[in-house]
């Protein structure tokens, strides 16, 4: 071996063992996660304790997305690759087993939350497909089973560091609760015959069960390209007998047609839900899984006649 080189491995073994910081820092998990929502759920129960990589940039298809060669070492060096599950990232799920080091451990978050027995399928998610609605921490009920999930892996990798992780998700889970309670408080105010829900893409099967509003539509086929002429005609005569007095699109899936559905129906077209897109800038208080949550309620309530005054108070921001 080159002696410089045999030198500094040296050196950076003898740093290591007398630098306790340095030391932490070389130890800590390896941590892939895909949707923005899932990394950030990820990122309040671990805290510092691990280093977090999500590989789904926001706006982006997750349903089709498919990882860059520069990703591979993401999924080469991950302790834990945590997802959802439910076929939703079948492309990286593929890529991570044929990559993944030696003990990585694989926690698929949505086949530990719900059942087959519990699967949704709807219009843009078909049953005679196989694959259902992936959608699942659209219900913050969901949320808090993901975030015991987490808690577990991490305990299950990581024990030395249990009672931190432990510690983050029961705070965590407090906030949740509260989150839960407000979003049912802020629905409940929507008049009932207005608690219908139109969407561009399907993700809110598993929000309406919980908060009482229904899935009446959605515009995007389960090809995820745009609907053919006759399926327009059809959801334009739904919206029109539904009487519903707005139509949601989404800021993942801009969608041209949107505008002309609902003109034709007569209806107003919101472009801003979101499912896995966290709003603000990276770093700002409102740029979290919570944050989300918050702004589509709000949004809901704002245009199918409710109020949104059982969100005040909430903090949108990560744990410190």
């Amino acid at each position: 071996m080159n002696i410089t080189i045999h030198r500094l491995l040296r050196f950076s073994a003898v740093f290591l063992l007398l630098n306790p910081v340095a030391q932490a820092a070389a130890q800590k998990l390896t941590v892939v996660t895909t949707v923005a929502p899932i990394t950030n759920l990820v990122r309040n129960v671990a805290g510092d304790q691990v280093e977090i990589q999500g590989i789904v940039p926001e706006g982006t298809n997750s349903h089709t997305f498919e990882p860059s060669p520069s990703d591979i070492k993401y999924l080469a060096a991950a302790d834990l690759l945590i997802y959802n599950g439910l076929h939703l990232e079948i492309p990286t799920e593929k890529l991570a087993h044929a990559n993944k080091k030696d003990g990585a451990v694989f926690v698929k978050l949505g086949d530990q939350t719900i059942t087959k027995k519990e699967w949704q399928f709807d219009f843009s998610f078909p049953e005679s497909e196989g694959h259902p609605n992936p959608h699942l921490w659209l219900n913050v009920a969901h949320a808090m089973k993901y975030t015991e999930v987490i808690r577990d892996a991490l305990v299950a990798r990581d024990p030395a560091n249990q009672g931190e992780y432990e510690r983050r998700a029961n705070a965590y889970l407090v906030r949740l609760v509260k989150l839960d309670k407000a979003i049912m408080s802020a629905m409940s105010t929507i008049p009932e015959k207005n608690r219908k829900l139109v969407t561009y893409h399907d993700s809110w099967a598993y929000f309406c069960p919980r908060y009482g509003c229904e899935v009446i539509g959605a515009i995007q086929p389960s090809s995820f390209a745009d609907p053919s002429p006759r399926e327009m005609a059809r959801l334009i005569d739904q919206l029109k007998a539904a009487k519903v007095p707005a139509i949601f699109g989404s800021e993942v899936f801009p969608s041209k047609i949107m505008n002309q559905i609902g003109k034709e129906a007569g209806v107003q077209f919101i472009s801003t839900l979101r499912d896995d897109d966290l709003p603000g800038e990276d770093g700002a208080p409102e740029n979290t899984y919570i944050g989300m949550m918050l702004e589509n309620v709000r949004t809901m309530t704002a245009v199918l006649g409710g109020n949104a005054k059982a969100l005040e108070g909430i903090d949108p921001s990560n744990q410190q």
